[in-house]
């Protein structure tokens, strides 16, 4: 009887989340290479042929806002040297710039893009109020918590009969029935770790509390906040120091690359550097310079950061499959498109069976 009530509520989550799930499946997989998908469509608005830079920061922001009329809030360089720079704009458009020629290649909604639409898609169904809330997001997640406990009751499914190491084989010459539902096990199980963290991963985006105290049970830690952004008390001068500022801020972090810059909307706001070390899956150190005076006002190194906080930054590199090698991303495909087949898969599952009965 237990066991027939876990098959229902194993049915009646997947009607509940399916089409999230589906959605969510084929969203995640596109986004895994999306942004090389976007700049091989369009190479011109991405791509530049590269030279010999001769242009400084200030140039590059000079020429943006002359060309814009908008003050520029965000600059992302690119190490690689055939990439465009991405900046943005007080007015939250982007444009594409050529560093080496300050030439803007492209002005653009950052979600009308192949890689913004795709990831709006996957995050919150695009829709969007007019208080520029996310109502979606919440249902997106709810889905992919559903999906947590659908892979816990068909493991349990699995672990509960006797055998069920014999029944981890997949007959190719079975019928259509039976080759489902040995796909639908076998995959199941082989995939329940990788998936199950995939989708606690995703769901961390959101419920942020909630899953950071799970990861702090966990890894028997307390994950650390990043400080808060210096202010700037005293305004020596209205000239901006970015070229001084920059280099002081890199020198920081001398080992670091650069990932970001934010600059300051206001007076009394520092430009903020984002910062990559060595030993970091992604960019999550920060220095804190005074855009006026050059003078670094703090530095973050995460590297030095505990146990928990590496593993909760760690959540964005594996959630998308980025680390190791790119054979991973390839793996990574295979889960991503997984929740899209046990769900099909699922419901072909159930209807055989009811009409079966029916007959």
């Amino acid at each position: 009887m237990f066991k027939l009530w876990l098959r229902r509520i194993h049915l009646l989550l997947a009607i509940f989340s399916g089409l999230f799930l589906i959605s969510s499946s084929i969203t995640g997989t596109l986004l895994i290479y999306a942004q090389t998908i976007q700049r091989e469509i369009n190479p011109d608005y991405w791509q530049v042929l590269p030279e010999e830079r001769t242009l400084t920061y200030n140039n590059i922001i000079q020429s943006v806002e002359d060309n814009t009329q908008q003050k520029v809030t965000l600059i992302q360089p690119e190490l690689e040297s055939n990439l465009a720079w991405q900046i943005q704009l007080a007015n939250k458009r982007y444009v594409s710039v050529n560093p080496y020629n300050a030439k803007i290649l492209l002005e653009y909604d950052y979600y009308s893009t192949f890689y913004g639409f795709t990831m709006a898609f996957h995050r919150w169904l695009l829709y969007q109020d007019k208080d520029e809330n996310f109502p979606f997001r919440l249902w997106v997640s709810i889905a992919t918590l559903c999906l947590i406990i659908e892979i816990i009751v068909g493991i349990y499914l699995w672990i509960r009969p006797r055998n069920r190491i014999k029944r981890l084989k997949v007959n190719r010459k079975a019928k259509n029935k039976i080759l489902f539902y040995q796909l639908h096990t076998v995959l199941g199980v082989f995939l329940f770790i990788p998936l199950l963290l995939v989708a606690f991963s995703g769901i961390a985006f959101h419920w942020k509390m909630e899953t950071s105290t799970v990861v702090e049970m966990l890894t028997l830690g307390e994950i650390e906040q990043r400080p808060d952004a210096p202010t700037i008390e005293n305004q020596y001068s209205s000239d901006l120091q970015l070229g001084l500022a920059l280099k002081n801020g890199l020198s920081a972090l001398p080992q670091a690359s650069l990932y970001r810059i934010y600059m300051a909307k206001n007076p009394s706001e520092s430009m903020a550097l984002r910062m990559k070390m060595p030993g970091e899956n992604h960019a999550y150190s920060w220095v804190w310079v005074n855009p006026y005076t050059a003078k670094v006002l703090q530095v973050y190194d995460a590297t030095k950061a505990s146990f928990s906080t590496q593993v909760w930054n760690f959540k964005y590199k594996f959630h998308i499959g980025d680390f190791l090698s790119p054979i991973v991303q390839v793996f990574w495909i295979v889960i991503a498109l997984s929740p899209c087949f046990f769900v099909i898969s699922g419901f072909y599952l159930w209807f055989c069976r009811h009409r079966k009965k029916k007959i």
